[in-house]
């Protein structure tokens, strides 16, 4: 479910921030939540990037320490059914 959220700018940052969106065929509105957006998912893709490329880095440490007990403390049975990746 959408929010409304208020934002301050200044008159010349609102003057080109319209005159983009009406390049994009955007209101101001749709414009704005257009970079917020692109900004959010850009931060959470490098997020996982460099969570997985820390896992890749040290996937044999993480073995060697943990070995197969991928799911310490679940009921026996249960850990071999769960997904491989679902930690």
């Amino acid at each position: 479910m959408a929010k409304q959220t208020n934002i301050r700018l200044d008159e010349a940052v609102k003057a080109a921030a319209e005159d983009r969106a009406k390049r994009r065929g955007l209101t101001l509105q749709g414009y704005v939540a257009d970079l917020i957006e692109a900004d959010v998912n850009q931060a959470r893709a490098a997020y996982m990037a460099g969570a997985a490329t820390f896992l890749a880095q040290y996937a044999d440490a993480f073995e060697a320490e943990v070995g197969e007990d991928r799911y310490p403390g679940l009921p026996e049975g249960l850990a071999e059914r769960a997904p491989r990746d679902a930690a």
